[in-house]
């Protein structure tokens, strides 16, 4: 990969610290999320990362929970508990590396460069996470996937580091962080002396200068993800022995091609001595191959630039290979012992001697003291070999690699920048540049007796800058800076490494506001494709870039998520209201990914970390999607565990169904909310009430996704104790919103209808789904068992005859009896009184039930009344058709009975006053007047005994004290009622004229003889 080249840089950059832009602190509205059916679709292609998220997800909240848990205060600035978490989500990454390097390995160290982003997008959207020990998955996963996890276990490492560096440890909970991923600070000891040893002086200069212990501290993180992540160094020695035009073993060997010509030279001279540079014709006849130019004449080290020439193309080869082995030595962070023994092996013991006096050499990898860097004399030295180290990586002459392996060892950074080719190895060589310098100034200011004249000197052969003359930069400018630059560009742009800048330049915060609000607006988006009018091009509303943080970047959410919460315990100003709110952004995504993935128990652990509020909205989105019994329980005991407020929850996921079905719905046609109910068939010219029928099948059998998404919703309230009062009052919305013109709103979305084609059903067959699946019996018998200490169904209580509905025939209101018995009246009553009181809080909800029981009943004698056999089939299957017919119109008159005394009469306030006014209004002529069809049609197969019950409904319409009366005449319907009347009347009549002699079964009816009247005038 191509070096960076310095020119590419901005070299005018402000001093000041280049903070990431913030997104407006504006509330935003969250966008409109799927319905279950959506849900399903979706989860299809996430099913694999669903199959594939197994412990590793699991494991990431134990380990949360776990620790969370022995947090025994907040905002306290140690570092100790959330190491603990932070080593415990670095082990879990671990796992996950190994696991995929036991199956990729080998193709990754067989992999030159990096990865492109867009492969480690999908890698990451596809896969997020690998299960141990599951061979059957191996063709699965892709070394991207191990890349991708490599660079987590490395975000986990540096995040562990950084919070060493920002919130030290205070000692007294040592316990709770492995020592091994523990960083100790070196101790302030008193001023340096001549004495002192270069192991104190540099330690000296760690303990008091923070910038320095914090680039320190990055340094060796970046040491450690190159050899970690790294080809190992096998492979490097392997492929430099390849290039380097040699076989195995021929290292010792060094400049073996050029060794060879000075020989030969030697041989034909017969020359006793070392050849010169200006040995007679030695120009003409001692050159290399190709490109022929002169040989050097001399094997040792400096020989190519101090006689100004060149080797043979095989051995610049070597040259060119075996710094760059140093370099990468030095670049992994190997000690000087390690490096040392790599050159004996070679017969190279002078590279090692140049690469001697690293002050950072404190001990080797196996703990062992370097003893050089203790002692006290030739401290001159140490100084001078780093300024002689520098003046070599700038001369200019020398191969890239020996170039960059002095400028890492001085500080030298134009030198090193030549071999960088990515984003950690950039990094690297300023912050080792700014470390050199920064300590060479320390040292320079309390040690200056140390320091070489030649050194201190203004001017002179060694005065320049180390830097290349620009500004030492910050944390955060300099990752700025990296993102401009070309060669660094794509990789800049990787979500992770995003992240990881924001943790090294301490611009976490401003990294989650930026980012959540832009996820926000992503998710907005894409669940709002339509938003756009279908002629305006998108561009002129949005950026074409691509988002660096997608909805669907699964594992880089989940990694944010966790160190956000980690932030929140630590850092009090977290809770300013931009910042709080970008990170829950991210937390709630994360929720709803683990909603997707069916890791439904995750759920309120992780909503318990968000606002009261954000955790009722977050777990309002999911609650929907959980529909088998035993994880509802599940899922809200932990709700009630993490102190979440569980009736807010259920209530928030209705409200949040119905507000997006509202904002879809089609304002243009100025409907009523309520329309009249059509259950019997349009009224021809010529065609009287009582000559109708009832539609077959009026109520539909269209439920759509939201509709589903409302039931399920409301069936958690059968598991919620005791609330009976806003249960009630919420199912009572529930019918409403069905029988709603509202509830139409997305029938056309989902089945692709036409306004016109829209049935006239509304949301009936949704409502008789909330019927069957959530009686009110049934929730009678769930709830009672904690109001009144025994299970029991409260309809039960009901005597319509005599009470009616035991609504407000006192004239007081359900919010006055509560109060009359204090809180919400369920307690501190003996039980008689307590029950009827619970049966009239649920009046509106029973009150809908029933009216939806009787459209059923409705539905189901139509069916019955389709099944009439025909003249030639009469008998015994007549017999059973009109059994069935009876049966059916006796549900039906069960089922009306209700309505006609009190029905929808007890509101709780005004508004609702109005409201169910209007149902009544809608819904009720309808349903008598339907009433009134089937007595007169059961009337003609059953018993003349129906057509009496049809002229009760006209008394009991006539009634004084009868609500009935006013509803037809608002309804504007009082005409068809007298119509219907008067055909009943008339059936009547004839029914007994042509009945003659016949036997009259009911004896009430001789009063509308015709005979009977006459004979009594005479």
């Amino acid at each position: 990969m191509a070096g960076i080249s310095i020119d590419d840089e901005s070299s005018d950059l402000c001093s000041e610290d280049i903070s990431i832009t913030s997104a407006e602190d504006v509330p935003t509205p969250f966008p409109v999320w799927p319905t279950i059916s959506d849900v399903q679709r979706a989860l299809r292609p996430l099913q694999a990362t669903a199959d594939h998220v197994g412990k590793q997800v699991e494991e990431f909240a134990e380990t949360l929970d776990r620790l969370s848990k022995t947090r025994s205060e907040k905002f306290e600035r140690d570092c100790t508990y959330a190491l603990a978490l932070v080593q415990g989500y670095r082990k879990i990454a671990r796992s996950a590396v190994d696991y995929l390097r036991g199956i990729h390995g080998a193709e990754n160290q067989g992999r030159p460069g990096k990865p492109r982003r867009d492969k480690l997008h999908k890698s990451a959207s596809a896969s997020d996470l690998r299960p141990r020990h599951c061979e059957h998955h191996t063709d699965r996963t892709t070394v991207e996937d191990l890349e991708r996890w490599e660079q987590e276990e490395q975000t986990w490492h540096l995040l562990g580091l950084m919070l060493q560096v920002e919130y030290p440890s205070s000692g007294a909970h040592t316990k709770e962080a492995s020592s091994s991923e523990r960083v100790v600070r070196p101790r302030k000891a008193t001023r340096v002396h001549q004495y002192s040893s270069e192991r104190e002086v540099w330690s000296n200069f760690l303990a008091h200068d923070d910038q320095a212990w914090e680039r320190h501290t990055v340094i060796n993180w970046l040491k450690a993800c190159a050899d970690d992540c790294g080809q190992d160094m096998e492979q490097v020695i392997q492929d430099i022995e390849r290039n380097a035009d040699r076989g195995s073993g021929l290292w010792a060997h060094s400049w073996l091609y050029t060794k060879e010509s000075i020989k030969g030279q030697k041989r034909l001279r017969s020359w006793p001595q070392a050849l010169a540079p200006d040995s007679p014709g030695i120009d003409s006849s001692l050159r290399n191959s190709s490109p022929a130019k002169s040989l050097v004449t001399q094997l040792d080290p400096d020989a190519v630039t101090r006689q100004v020439r060149d080797l043979q193309p095989q051995d610049d080869n070597f040259e060119a290979a075996t710094w760059m082995a140093c370099w990468n030595m030095l670049r992994r962070g190997q000690d000087w012992q390690f490096i040392r023994t790599w050159c004996q092996e070679r017969v190279e013991n002078w590279r090692a001697i140049a690469m001697r006096g690293d002050p950072r050499q404190h001990s080797s990898k196996d703990g062992k003291s370097l003893s050089y860097l203790n002692h006290t004399v030739d401290w001159q030295s140490r100084a001078l070999w780093r300024k002689s180290c520098a003046l070599a990586a700038r001369s200019g002459v020398l191969d890239k690699y020996e170039a960059a392996v002095y400028g890492a060892l001085s500080g030298y950074l134009p030198s090193v920048q030549k071999v960088c080719g990515s984003w950690n190895d950039y990094l690297f060589a300023h912050y080792n540049s700014y470390l050199l310098r920064s300590f060479d100034q320390y040292v320079a200011t309390y040690s200056a007796d140390r320091i070489p004249h030649g050194l201190q000197a203004r001017d002179g052969f060694f005065e320049f800058s180390v830097t290349g003359g620009r500004r030492t930069q910050s944390g955060n400018q300099l990752i700025e800076k990296m993102r401009r630059l070309k060669p660094l560009a794509q990789e800049s742009r990787d979500p992770i490494k995003q992240l990881q800048g924001s943790l090294i330049g301490k611009n976490f915060g401003s990294f989650v506001r930026k980012y959540g609000f832009q996820l926000l607006r992503e998710q907005k988006r894409q669940a709002n494709v339509s938003q756009y009018p279908n002629n305006v091009p998108r561009s002129q509303h949005e950026n074409n870039k691509k988002p660096s943080i997608r909805p669907d970047d699964y594992q880089v959410i989940r990694m944010v998520t966790h160190i956000v919460l980690i932030y929140l315990d630590l850092e009090p100003s977290w809770l300013e209201n931009a910042q709080y709110k970008a990170a829950g952004i991210f937390v709630e995504a994360y929720v709803d990914f683990l909603g997707k993935a069916g890791k439904q128990q995750l759920l309120p652990l992780y909503a318990s970390c968000l606002s009261p509020t954000g955790a009722i909205r977050s777990l309002s989105r999911q609650l929907p999607r959980i529909l088998e019994l035993g994880e509802r329980r599940t899922v809200m005991q932990l709700m009630k565990q993490h102190n979440i407020d569980v009736p807010s929850v259920l209530n928030e996921q209705l409200w949040m169904i119905m507000k997006e079905i509202e904002s879809k719905a089609d304002d243009s046609t100025h409907d009523p909310k309520y329309s009249t109910l059509r259950i019997m068939e349009a009224r021809g010219d010529e065609q009287r009430v009582g000559m109708r029928k009832i539609r077959a099948k009026f109520m539909g059998n269209v439920v759509t996704d939201d509709q589903h998404d409302l039931i399920n919703g409301f069936e958690w309230y059968l598991l919620l104790d005791g609330y009976w009062e806003k249960t009630l009052a919420t199912g009572a919305v529930l019918y409403k919103h069905f029988l709603s013109n509202v509830s139409l709103a997305r029938i056309d979305t989902v089945h692709r209808l036409t306004r016109a084609e829209l049935p006239d059903s509304k949301g009936l067959a949704a409502a008789r789904d909330l019927s069957q699946r959530v009686s009110f019996s049934t929730l009678s018998r769930r709830k009672t068992h904690a109001i009144l200490g025994h299970e029991i169904d409260i309809s039960d209580f009901l005597d319509w005859e005599e009470n009616g509905m035991l609504g407000n025939q006192s004239g007081a209101s359900t919010s006055s009896r509560a109060a009359q018995y204090g809180g919400d009246g369920s307690r501190n009553l003996y039980k008689p009184e307590k029950e009827r009181y619970l049966l009239q809080q649920s009046n509106s909800f029973l009150n809908l039930e029933q009216l939806v029981q009787a459209m059923d009943a409705f539905e189901a004698w139509q069916a019955a009344m389709e099944k009439k056999p025909s003249l030639e089939l009469a008998g015994s299957t007549g017999k059973q058709w009109r059994d069935n017919l009876k049966k059916a119109c006796e549900d039906v008159e069960s089922c009306i009975r209700p309505l006609q005394h009190g029905w929808l009469q007890s509101p709780r306030n005004d508004e609702e006053a109005l409201e169910l006014e209007e149902i009544r209004k809608a819904c009720l002529p309808e349903v008598l007047l339907a009433y009134l069809v089937v007595l007169n049609s059961s009337a003609q197969y059953v018993s003349r005994e129906y057509l009496l019950r049809s002229l009760e409904v006209g008394a009991a319409v006539a009634s004084k004290d009868s609500d009935l009366g006013p509803c037809f005449v608002l309804a504007g319907r009082m005409p068809e009622l007298v119509d219907a009347l008067a055909f009943t009347s008339t059936t009547i009549i004839l029914a007994n004229e042509h009945g003659g002699g016949k036997k009259r079964t009911p004896a009430r009816l001789g009063i509308w003889s015709t005979k009977g009247s006459l004979n009594t005038a005479e």
